[in-house]
């Protein structure tokens, strides 16, 4: 001590050193500063601006980023998150996390992105109610996406359920979080990748590809049948009513003749001999009214040919010859 420091400069030196211990927590607190506990007891939440606390050991202040968002990694290791794309593909992978079992037994490879933050309604629920936010909060993601896919087939998961998986697996973590008293916030889920296993992808795109060749083979049998049908069923329409107008026909023709002979009955039971003559005449005129005929001249002892009188012109010159 120099010279001539006395009992009262002690004492002055003993004050200026617990006036600096209480205000050594006299400080600006913003709004990412939350949680303030006395002797391991919360005493309330800091709404910002200039605040005052008992230093330590008697207080302390726990201060929080709530207004920070975190990102947590599922199936791949990415340092630079933050800078990369939605679809953006990721590595190294870590298949311990990411390979998941469907509700149809098989297996896909998921990987996916959780952003939280610290709930700025309960800050101190995460100060003090888990041990180790981030991990908490990675086992519970990790959970929650093995129970949705477990109960999707794979190839709804792969196709029209992706957007159905992001709301569905936020929901549910959110929900187990709140069990825990977490004090964490899932702000968004975002599913990079649906995949199946490395080992069979080549062999499940050839399933897809069968499976689609089956969807386009009957796409194009079932537009064969809605053309051929309906040709076939008007053809078919067609050839009935064909075949009852030749019916109709038939059976019109056979009445006729059947009440035509009916009638020459009636009239040979009259004149039998005058009957056989004309229909032996008619019956010669429709044989022979169609073929080349030759008449014999038994007096003249000449063959002449017979010349029906149709084949002359009947009128020449204008005048009848």
């Amino acid at each position: 001590m120099p010279s001539g420091f006395g009992g009262r400069g002690a004492a002055i030196l003993v004050l200026l050193t617990v006036l600096a211990w209480l205000l050594s927590d006299l400080h600006r607190r913003t709004q990412r500063d939350r949680p303030q506990p006395d002797f391991r007891q919360i005493s309330g939440k800091d709404p910002g601006g200039p605040q005052y606390n008992l230093p330590n050991p008697i207080g302390s202040v726990i201060k929080l980023a709530v207004t920070d968002r975190n990102a947590i990694e599922i199936g791949f290791r990415d340092e630079a998150a933050s800078g990369r794309r939605r679809n953006a593909p990721q590595a190294p992978d870590a298949p311990e996390e990411s390979l998941m079992l469907t509700g149809d037994e098989n297996i896909a490879d998921v990987k996916f992105r959780v952003i939280w933050q610290i709930d700025p309604v309960h800050p101190e629920d995460f100060a003090f109610n888990i041990f180790e936010p981030a991990i908490t909060v990675k086992a519970v993601a990790e959970s929650a996406m093995r129970e949705i896919v477990g109960q999707a087939q794979i190839q709804k998961i792969l196709t029209a359920d992706r957007k159905l998986i992001e709301p569905a697996s936020q929901l549910l973590m959110q929900k187990i979080l709140d069990s825990y008293h977490s004090g964490v916030q899932v702000v968004q889920v975002l599913l990079l990748s649906v995949d199946p296993p490395a080992q069979v992808i080549t062999a499940f795109r050839d399933v897809t590809a069968a499976q689609q060749d089956l969807q386009r083979l009957g796409n194009e049998a079932d537009a064969y049948a809605n053309r051929v049908v309906p040709e076939a069923r008007g053809a078919a329409a067609r050839i009935l009513q064909e075949a009852e107008a030749y019916r109709e026909q038939t059976v019109a023709e056979a009445q006729g003749q059947a009440s035509r002979f009916t009638q020459i009955y009636e009239q040979y039971k009259r004149a039998p001999a005058l009957t056989r003559e004309r229909l032996y005449l008619e019956t010669m005129e429709r044989v022979l009214g169609g073929a080349d005929k030759v008449i014999l001249d038994e007096q003249r002892g000449g063959v002449s040919p017979f010349v029906p009188l149709p084949a002359f012109a009947p009128f020449q010159g204008g005048a009848r010859k």
